[in-house]
């Protein structure tokens, strides 16, 4: 029996590249309250019958563009990751462990991961949300499953669930890491820009961390690659719908810097513990696309940490 449960959760992915399949991922996700912050009865019938049969479709082409052999990039470096992971573990504390990966909008399900380590016997769970920046938006959204399913449990175990690991010394030197070997491979650029996923403005009002975090990653990363104040920059990708979100955009970013007389440029998104449409497709396909025709020459895009041995070491410690 195992004595201590570990459950890493993302956001989830369609099951295909096709329509229908990422209308049902998009229909979940998007119907969260913690997701769009507005009256359900406004918002589900505006989503359901203007948002998805619009925005699938789109976002299907999208998904054909970076979609794998063996599935989504986020499924298949989801399990990358989780197999280096539980190697980590297993190290620390030998037979000790059970590890489990959820998603919050498609399979494998969160509760049922939970349901699995209470058979394994864990009496302690450390729920570790891959969201390095901790947001209502994503990292609320574990709490909210997390208490769901608890909530209807009569033996509870010892709960322990992770806000954050934005400035967390591992994941730090683990994203330090990643950057200093791709310029090693590719050579180096004369900036680099951090892109993070973009969250509305009225989130950041109500009292988000997320913003902060996001500036409090984006300084460390530089100062740990020694770079200076006109060497990087830091950007929000992403923006959905009419409302003010967290800018500046990436999108403008990419257009605005070869004007400045940036030519080279790296992006990295230290946001994104694995690799996803929004990583791959919006900046490596779309991102380079919007660069190179403003007037830049040499763009290039980092890796998300996916199953680096030393992103799994920083997790494990955590």
């Amino acid at each position: 029996m195992k004595t201590i449960g570990v459950l890493t959760v993302n956001t989830g992915t369609p099951a295909a590249p096709n329509a229908r399949a990422v209308r049902r991922f998009l229909a979940s996700f998007l119907a969260d309250p913690r997701v769009v912050e507005l009256p359900r009865l406004l918002w589900l019938p505006l989503l359901r019958g203007v948002i998805l049969p619009l925005r699938a479709p789109r976002s299907a082409r999208n998904y054909r563009r970076v979609w794998m052999d063996d599935g989504s990039p986020l499924a298949v470096y989801s399990r990358r990751l989780h197999g280096a992971l539980e190697m980590e573990l297993e190290a620390q504390r030998p037979g000790a462990v059970a590890l489990e990966s959820a998603f919050l909008y498609s399979e494998p399900q969160l509760r049922a991961a939970l349901q699995r380590l209470r058979a394994a016997g864990a009496s302690r769970i450390v729920v570790l949300p891959l969201f390095p920046q901790c947001s209502g938006t994503t990292t609320g959204a574990v709490y909210d499953q997390v208490g769901a399913e608890l909530g209807g449990w009569r033996a509870l175990p010892d709960v322990r669930l992770i806000g954050d690991y934005h400035d967390h010394p591992d994941y730090i030197a683990a994203l330090a890491n990643s950057v200093r070997e791709h310029w090693q491979q590719h050579g180096r650029t004369a900036q680099l820009l951090m892109s993070f996923h973009g969250i509305p403005q009225r989130c950041v009002q109500r009292g988000d961390p997320y913003e902060q975090h996001c500036r409090q990653t984006a300084g460390l990363l530089a100062a740990a690659l020694e770079l200076g104040a006109s060497d990087w920059s830091l950007s929000f990708q992403s923006r959905f719908g009419a409302a003010r979100w967290l800018g500046p955009p990436t999108d403008q970013v990419l257009a605005a810097l070869p004007r400045r007389g940036v030519r080279s440029l790296t992006v990295i998104c230290p946001g994104f513990a694995v690799d996803c449409l929004e990583t791959l497709e919006e900046i490596a396909v779309e991102g380079r696309e919007i660069y190179l025709h403003a007037g830049g020459e040499q763009f290039q895009y980092v890796p998300a940490l996916n199953d680096r041995g030393d992103h799994a070491r920083a997790l494990a410690r955590r």
